[in-house]
């Protein structure tokens, strides 16, 4: 098990593992790996190096192949060809297990843990301690949590039921879990894409103290901001490619771009200016008894609302609640002027709202399903039936439009979503509300672990939806994205509203003072 150091030790432990380990101490070496699913090449003679003590960034756009390699490395996927070495001895990862038994962990963009269990029997599920009757010690394996926890400074319980708790706390039990097998390589696949600010610090301490241990630590990240304080080196994929490895410190951010996408991105954020016209939705004293109360607020047609507050705040939980999701206990909803009861999802469509929700895989995309299943599935209604007969040439036409204006990487419509990359995915559930033509779009993180060429190309469209009349309501926890793409900007704490800023008076500095008074 990992035994945790002074941070003053920890820092010059990383930095002399960082910078004195030669070429002949690589941990990880890959070589000419190629791996193919139906109609797609994820991995086309890709390569990659990992010296111990390290922290690898591995960085590229959606379907850049970076999540599939790691995947290979876990023992999820095997590859159709390829080398693998470790400390330079070929191996072969024909299952997880077979990867776990050679020291390779991997916490998984997607978080992976039973929902129906606690947190102790998710971290030692398959390692649980037995007593002399062979029955599992759940008296023994608590404890055995509460000490890792503690090692890792993470307040949970760990007899609380996974299913209970945000998604934040359950990727800090994903991250304790991969600890706890005490790996020498450790593949963390996105794992800020769900954390706070403070919890973002506390991963990168736990971060620093594995590089200073000798650990390996492969990082994938589409996040800039995150390489100087972590990184080591970098390397970029680029369409199952490898493009280039780097020093970290050597790499400015429009470098890195440009071996990401191959062209220069010129605009993150191309706000456009939208004649601002009625006010579409009116939200008065919305109440949901324990979670938020008292919410007021305003969007009108062409306006951008962002919305911004720590995690935990109330955000995703108003935005539910307008949707119909978990009816409100008090206050009031006018749609256009119309005062409106909505306690259903279908009312809220059937009034012309659209809701993308921050969690695509557990409350969004069908995974198993087709990209057409998963588009058409809002737009099979009396519209594109005729005596309970479904329109489907249409439909699909509709579909097929739709996946080429949003770019969706995929062989075809009948592609299974769960075999896309998670910006792909993301783009199908977007695709599936914009076809309804919704007047009020309400965003959860439309971004949340998208890539910067990604990023971009959906900023643009809710830019170009606003310009047609579209009420926009934007949850981030991104305030760079909140700043650019907002008109106005709501900011909520502890379950209130605590404040609305125009454009022109937000920065930072006003939106933190807000989200965390």
């Amino acid at each position: 098990m990992l035994s945790l150091a002074p941070e003053k030790v920890v820092a010059a432990a990383a930095e002399a593992a960082a910078t004195s380990q030669p070429e002949a101490t690589l941990l990880i070496e890959v070589e000419g790996v190629r791996k193919t699913f139906p109609g797609v090449v994820a991995l086309d003679n890709a390569s990659f190096r990992l010296r111990p003590g390290t922290v690898h960034a591995l960085m590229g756009e959606n379907g850049a192949g970076k999540s599939t390699l790691m995947k290979i490395l876990a023992g999820v996927h095997e590859p159709d060809k390829g080398v693998f070495r470790l400390r330079g001895r070929d191996i072969v990862l024909k299952s997880p297990l077979d990867a776990l038994e050679h020291g390779i962990a991997m916490i998984h963009q997607e978080l992976n843990l039973m929902p129906f269990m606690t947190v102790a029997e998710n971290i030692w599920i398959r390692r649980e301690p037995l007593n002399r009757l062979g029955l599992v010690d759940h008296g023994r394996m608590n404890q055995m949590t509460r000490e890792l926890l503690q090692q890792l400074s993470i307040e949970l319980d760990p007899e609380s039921n996974i299913i209970d708790l945000s998604i934040s706390a359950r990727q800090m039990v994903e991250i304790a879990k991969a600890v706890s097998y005490d790996s020498d390589v450790l593949i963390m696949d996105e794992p800020t894409s769900a954390l706070t600010e403070h919890e973002v610090s506390h991963l990168f301490r736990i971060i620093r103290e594995l590089r200073a241990a000798g650990k390996g630590i492969i990082y994938i990240t589409h996040k800039m901001n995150e390489l100087a304080e972590i990184a080591d080196e970098v390397t970029v994929f680029r369409d199952g490619r490898f493009i280039g490895c780097k020093q970290a410190e050597r790499l400015e951010r429009d470098e890195i771009i440009s071996m990401m996408v191959g062209r220069e991105i010129t605009e993150m954020f191309p706000k456009e200016p939208a004649k601002i016209g009625d006010v579409a939705l009116t939200v008065r004293g919305l109440t949901l008894d324990g979670v938020f109360s008292d919410v007021s607020f305003e969007v009108r047609q062409g306006e951008i609302l962002g919305v911004a507050g720590l995690i935990g705040s109330g955000r995703s939980n108003v935005a539910e609640t307008l949707f119909g999701v978990t009816p409100a206990s008090a206050g009031s909803i006018s749609i256009f002027g119309k005062a409106v009861t909505v306690d259903s999802p279908q009312v809220a469509m059937a009034q012309g709202m659209a809701f993308l929700t921050e969690d695509r895989k557990d409350t969004g995309c069908f995974l198993n399903l087709s990209i057409l299943e998963n588009m058409q599935i809002s737009v099979l209604n009396d519209d594109h039936l005729t005596a309970g007969f479904v329109h489907q040439k249409t439909i699909d036409q509709l579909c097929e439009s739709m996946a080429a204006t949003l770019r969706v990487k995929a062989p075809g419509l009948y592609e299974r979503v769960e075999n896309l990359s998670g910006g792909n995915q993301q783009k199908v559930l977007i695709g599936r509300w914009l076809l309804t033509n919704p007047r009020i779009l309400i965003l959860d993180e439309p971004t949340r672990g998208i890539d910067v060429g990604a990023k971009a190309e959906i900023h643009r469209l809710i830019s170009k939806l606003a310009g047609q009349g579209v009420a926009v309501i934007m949850i981030s926890s991104e305030l760079p994205e909140v700043l650019g793409m907002s008109d106005r900007i709501m900011v909520m704490h502890g379950g209130r509203v605590t404040g609305i800023l125009d454009r022109a008076d937000a920065d930072q500095v006003s939106i933190m003072q807000l989200a965390a008074s």
